[in-house]
């Protein structure tokens, strides 16, 4: 897991995943991880391992220690922190044994929930303990709670899945539904305004392609979008009218060296369309993400003979710098320096 990205926030779950006093287990970044929620309403996320025999926390259950919340392993009942991670309770222990509960602990994952989401911090030292920077800002304001949730997960290492969302030039070809981008619309010039941001870039605010019929149905003609992506693997979508606005959020997150878990979480405000059509959207954004899943598998077929891909401007330009954004990330890791955002405003020519 050497190529992938530490002291960075990383999708963990939905808020309503989360139920109060429950937990589940969930891989990332080739790390087992239980997720949940406390009974006093707080998300976690620990290290789903119990240092003692090895025996998954997310098989026990989540119970109060002394004032303290904890998850209980179901082996022997040894009690840890949702909070911090740190060992509550051994109850075998007798008096005199020279064993002290508080200096053993699971890792902890810091946790930040809003606008239904909840993150996770992952560290390069797997025993730090000092809070993280702030999570990431996406610019969703009001919208609080998401209209609906797709995921899929695919058979990618993290850079192919990235790199595979992000390409520009696939959409006709993919995604050709009747009622996004039919072939009978053609293939149009886009020429795009690239700007940095934060640990990433953006599409500079537009209004959408003529031949992108969905948008032109559901918002009319006065409709501007901007699309922006930030390390490791944020991908957001606004999209307004002076009235209405649609925000898809996407979460790329490693669960190994082999598989990347793709979330896309989508809101809305003051578009009575997309509330109608809303049973409709679900299914039809689901297939959309399963082309993309359907083609990583095919790539897969041609890596296993040819591990290496050739990328040309302008359409790869976005994967060059996204390369170019991780390494930049890793070396002010190691220089122990702030990261300097390598790209250059520029504007980028295709045809889809």
């Amino acid at each position: 897991m050497s190529e992938l990205l530490r002291d960075l926030w990383y999708f963990a779950a939905t808020s309503r995943e989360l139920k109060r006093g429950a937990m589940f287990r969930r891989e990332i970044m080739g790390e087992p991880v239980v997720l949940g929620r406390d009974a006093n309403g707080a998300a976690f996320a620990l290290r789903d391992i119990c240092p003692h025999r090895a025996v998954p926390l997310s098989a026990g259950r989540v119970t109060e220690t002394n004032g303290a919340q904890t998850v209980e392993c179901p082996y022997h009942g040894w009690r840890f922190g949702t909070q911090d991670g740190i060992c509550k309770q051994i109850p075998s222990l007798v008096d005199g044994q020279p064993y002290e509960a508080s200096r053993i602990r699971v890792r902890r994952f810091p946790t930040h929930e809003s606008n239904g989401v909840v993150l996770l911090f992952v560290a390069s030292d797997p025993r730090a303990i000092e809070e993280p920077p702030p999570p990431p800002e996406f610019g969703l304001a009001e919208l609080t709670q998401p209209k609906f949730v797709i995921e899929r997960t695919f058979a990618a290492n993290m850079d192919n899945a990235v790199v595979g969302l992000m390409d520009p030039a696939h959409v006709p070809y993919v995604h050709n539904q009747w009622w996004w981008r039919p072939p009978s619309t053609g293939k149009k010039l886009k020429q795009k305004r690239f700007i940095p941001r934060e640990r990433g870039w953006a599409i500079e605010r537009h209004q959408p392609a003529s031949n992108s019929l969905a948008y032109k149905w559901l918002f009319g003609g006065d409709v501007t979008t901007e699309i922006s992506f930030m390390l490791p693997g944020f991908r957001w979508e606004v999209v307004e009218t002076p009235k209405a606005r649609l925000f898809t959020l996407t979460f790329l997150t490693p669960e190994n060296e082999n598989s990347t878990r793709i979330t896309q979480v989508t809101y809305w405000r003051d578009a009575l369309l997309l509330d109608v059509l809303k049973p409709i959207l679900i299914p039809a954004g689901r297939e959309f993400l399963d082309q993309d899943g359907r083609m990583v598998d095919l790539q897969n077929t041609g890596l296993a003979y040819a591990p290496s891909m050739l990328w040309i401007d302008d359409i790869d330009v976005q994967a060059k710098w996204y390369l170019k954004l991780k390494r930049e990330w890793v070396k002010s890791r190691e220089e122990k320096r702030d990261f300097v955002n390598p790209i250059e405003p520029t504007t980028l020519k295709w045809m889809s």
